[in-house]
């Protein structure tokens, strides 16, 4: 506990100057015990601070109370108080400093009464917010039916170690504000041997990953890979998917597309190899995938009737890696009975509107992460659900969240060149674990890469494919 409320007191030392009140909420439990050392360490660096420990059952827990005592005997100028019944509440205003550490991970209901009516005069005043850990009244999983007006609202979130897997869906941000997360030097091989559901992908994962070429490879060795998309009005789609699939080191990449989008393919993506469809306008007939190292379909593909019989009798018959995505994924969205025809191994990578219609409306982004979890087992494949950390879930209940991407990469198109890239890397020989993982995480590097030069607002999908060799380049290094 000393560790981490040094390292909490240094990242609030570093942001503010002594000259700016301090008031500090201290719960019961051990996140009481860590602003109550806070409280102290400020004190020691002549800080003005106010604290408020509250001990409403008469139970603080061993460290809770361990850091009071210290509190009270070191305190020097600062101001102590013990609130058991009656809390007349400090005036807070714009200049103030509020550490919040009323309660942290252990959290497992809604806050309610006194504590609930605190969080909401904190998050009422003008005063900067600091949570410690997490904000209070934010459970650390699953808020699905938490009372969102009784969680504070945090400027900034100062958690200890490691994320929380709460902090990575997009409707908590509003109570994280920034988050910085804090090193309190617990045992790193300790962590590495324990089994965790949850991971996070990080940039030395990809380098271990990523396979050297052969000096004497030829194209034949690299893999073939197969696209199929590009209803006509839809082109762009394909194209991107293709350019997407070279770039990601496929030997060879054939698309599949009607006969009006001929030219423009041609044109667009020299490297490819065209094969048209029979059909002027659309896609209406599976293609035999012998010759194929891995098959990606969907984007642009349009869900007529013809098409959708197309699409799901060329999944079937598929004898290689397979990864849907956009209108493949809507197409089975209207025929749910021909989720049972997919084959084990498949790569779905639906954005959270397409898991909706899949799987059905969801409350919050944790009920829809726990339905693409579920999907992925019963599937028996692989569900890349999209988003600021895009989540992979894998067919043992494990999931991986992304750590790369940014904002500007909100924009049409984007999903296609992620298509295209894991489908180059299931051709280039990678495993549907590896190609996931590598695949979104170097998207979404590759996308950071392009705004850093080009700005978040500007960016669009073929900016991805344009860093995409960068991005390769920088994890190599």
């Amino acid at each position: 506990m000393e560790r981490s409320a040094r390292a909490i007191t240094q990242a609030i030392t570093q942001r503010w100057m002594s000259d700016v009140p301090v008031v500090v909420f201290a719960g019961p439990g051990n996140n009481g015990g860590d602003a109550l050392a806070v409280a102290r360490m400020l004190a020691e660096q002549e800080y003005q601070v106010q604290t408020y420990l509250f001990n409403i059952s008469g139970r603080l827990s061993a460290d809770c109370a361990e850091n009071k005592d210290r509190l009270v005997s070191k305190r020097g100028n600062s101001l102590f108080t013990e609130v058991t019944q009656e809390f007349d509440p400090p005036r807070l205003e714009k200049g103030m400093l509020v550490i919040d550490g009323l309660f942290g991970s252990g959290l497992n209901k809604p806050l309610a009464g006194g504590f609930a009516s605190l969080v909401k005069y904190i998050n009422a005043s003008s005063a900067m917010v600091v949570s410690i850990d997490v904000p209070s009244g934010l459970m650390t999983e699953d808020n699905t039916y938490n009372v969102r007006a009784n969680i504070i609202r945090a400027d900034l979130t100062l958690t200890l170690q490691q994320k929380k897997l709460s902090f990575l869906f997009a409707e908590n941000q509003q109570f994280i504000g920034e988050l910085e997360v804090l090193d309190i030097r617990l045992s790193k091989e300790g962590m590495d041997k324990m089994e965790a559901q949850y991971t996070c992908t990080e940039e030395a994962d990809i380098r271990e990953m990523l396979r050297p070429r052969n000096a004497f490879a030829h194209k034949g060795q690299m893999g073939h890979a197969l696209i199929i998309g590009g209803s006509y009005g839809m082109a762009g789609a394909a194209v991107l998917a293709t350019k997407a699939c070279m770039r990601s080191g496929a030997g060879k990449v054939t698309v599949h597309t009607p006969k009006r989008n001929a030219q423009i393919l041609q044109t667009t993506v020299p490297e490819a190899i065209l094969h048209m469809d029979r059909e002027e306008t659309l896609f209406s007939e599976a293609v035999a995938t012998e010759d194929f190292s891995a098959l990606g379909i969907g984007p642009g593909l349009g869900t007529a009737e013809q098409t959708g019989i197309a699409m799901i009798s060329q999944v079937r018959r598929a004898q290689c890696p397979v990864v849907m995505d956009a209108d493949a994924l809507n197409i089975l969205a209207a025929r749910h009975a021909w989720m049972q025809q997919l084959p084990k191994g498949i790569i779905l990578t639906p954005h959270p509107k397409e898991l909706e219609r899949m799987e059905g409306q969801c409350i919050d982004s944790y009920e829809r992460l726990t339905k693409a979890r579920q999907l992925a087992e019963k599937l028996q494949g692989y569900v890349i659900l999209k988003g600021h950390y895009t989540a992979i879930c894998m067919p043992d209940g494990h999931v991986a969240f992304n750590t790369t991407g940014n904002a500007g990469m909100a924009t049409a198109g984007s999903g296609d060149v992620l298509t295209g890239m894991i489908t180059g890397l299931l051709a280039r020989g990678y495993q549907q674990r590896e190609a996931c993982i590598l695949g979104v995480y170097l998207h979404g590097l590759a996308g950071d890469l392009a705004a850093r030069e080009l700005g978040e607002e500007s960016l669009i999908a073929s900016d991805i494919i344009q860093y995409l060799p960068k991005a390769f380049l920088k994890v190599k290094k």
